[in-house]
């Protein structure tokens, strides 16, 4: 971990692994605030990362009568500049907005328990906390997950899993040694629509399975292109920090936010962006959560010019076969087509932004028999299939399987399957041809080439 001598203000690891018992008690609410389940089985969560995905995440977790966020963490203190222009956040806005909801909860007219941190491992080294949510850049993934299974925290890890193939390997190592629970935070899962269409095709509604196409939305992030120039760090923005594992880089506003995703050091564009949940979709309507494609091809992708500040894939178009032959076909389309589309011997079903949709079209009313497959539910109570659902319905059955100590609905090794499809696809583009892989030891076959790009190294002090 970072020396103490590089920062005082930041624990050492000796210091983290050492900080809990110096950690006082939070305020916590009074029992009659949360429901009948608490205070005597509530969740204490630490929130790191309280960017573009908070504004979504939070609340969730806020809605939640036996969850109580205690701490925040982040490296910026507070700004503009995330995916709107209005939108300002930051550890201290993100405090604010959680103690002001709390101080309403519970009629006092104020409320201070939620505290604030530049450095989340303040927020690990707390024995009060139960649990973090990791909603931080992709390349933090790794790190964070690992250090909090150590500390004994649940995790719910945003999307996608991780940023190599290498990383999400040690996340299965640290969550399943150390038996934590962990969700990855691909809450179409949590979807009705996606699981009643994935049921219809592992039902056998439309026959054998041919081929399934991915639509991924173009890139929403206009790239300074060649010639952009490096900016002074803003104040109160732990800018070093913020790079953490990655590489010493020059900073640019359009580096880091919610832009990061665009630069390959920090994620995989749009294809770990929407591809994640493209890519749950199908593995979960093929039944192949437990492992991957064997070829991926490059069909014709397109990059930024040299030199330009973004570096991933401007235009998405790879081919991906199955063992038993299904073909996987993603590629950049207009947004509103965002989904996936099965093809079968006997029909199709599809799903996404406009909804499920099957030909023929009574498959959509197919009734799934008491003997069939019935896949699993985050909230048996939702009937309804609204977008506005699906993270409060995730970070629930997140919440339950911390209680209950088992695995929730898209645990590691699922999350670090369909996430393989991410880096993989990418790997294919970006060497611009085909390349063959053996999902059992998570290898390339004969290409060094591809198998040096499976993994990358952390930037010291920061290891795996």
């Amino acid at each position: 971990m970072r020396p103490a001598s590089a920062d005082t203000r930041r624990p050492s690891r000796r210091r983290f692994l050492q900080t809990a018992a110096a950690v006082a008690a939070p305020v916590l609410l009074p029992g009659s605030v949360f429901s009948a389940r608490a205070p005597g089985n509530r969740v204490n969560l630490g929130v790191i990362g309280m960017g573009n995905q908070s504004t979504v995440d939070v609340p969730a977790f806020l809605d939640l009568d036996d969850v109580q966020i205690v701490a925040v963490a982040d490296v910026n203190t507070a700004s503009h500049g995330y995916r709107s222009p209005d939108q300002f956040l930051g550890r201290k806005p993100g405090q604010e907005k959680i103690n002001a909801f709390y101080a309403k909860k519970n009629a006092a007219g104020s409320y201070k328990g939620c505290d604030a941190y530049n450095d989340f491992r303040e927020i690990l080294g707390r024995k009060d906390v139960d649990a973090v949510a990791l909603i931080v850049p992709d390349h933090w993934h790794a790190d964070m997950t690992v250090l909090a299974a150590r500390a004994g925290k649940d995790i719910y890890c945003e999307k996608p899993l991780s940023l190599t193939v290498s990383d999400g390997q040690a996340m299965i190592q640290a969550v399943r040694k150390h038996r934590r629970v962990l969700q990855m935070g691909s809450h179409w899962r949590s979807s009705p629509g996606c699981r009643r269409a994935a049921e219809l095709v592992r039902n056998g509604r439309i026959g054998q399975v041919k081929r399934v196409v991915a639509v991924l939305p173009p890139n929403n992030a206009v790239d300074p292109g060649p010639g952009w120039k490096p900016m002074p760090v803003p104040e109160g923005f732990d800018y070093d920090f913020w790079l953490g594992p990655a590489p010493k880089a020059a900073y640019h506003i359009d580096r880091c936010l919610y832009r990061f995703r665009f630069l390959l050091d920090y994620s995989g564009g749009q294809v770990t962006n929407f591809g994640t949940h493209a890519f749950n979709m199908l593995q979960w309507g093929l039944g192949t959560d437990d492992t991957t494609p064997v070829e991926f091809e490059d069909l014709g992708s397109e990059f930024p010019p040299k030199g330009s500040l973004f570096s991933t894939a401007t235009k998405v178009h790879f081919r991906a076969r199955y063992a038993n032959g299904v073909e996987l076909l993603c590629e950049t389309r207009d947004p509103k087509d965002f989904g996936v589309l099965f093809e079968g011997t006997e029909g199709t079903v599809s799903f996404g932004y406009r909804g499920l949709t099957t030909t023929p079209k009574g498959l959509k009313d197919s009734e799934i028999k008491p003997n069939e497959i019935h896949l699993q539910v985050s909230n048996p109570d939702r009937k309804e299939d609204k977008s506005k659902y699906y993270v409060p319905d995730h970070v629930r059955d997140f919440i339950q399987a911390v209680k209950a100590r088992k695995d929730p609905i898209e645990p590691v090794e699922i999350a670090h399957h369909m996430t393989n499809i991410c880096h993989l696809g990418n790997i294919a583009m970006l060497l611009h041809r085909k390349v063959q892989w053996d999902p059992k030891k998570e290898q390339f076959l004969g290409d060094d080439q591809a198998n040096r790009m499976l993994t990358r190294p952390h930037r010291a002090p920061w290891t795996l």
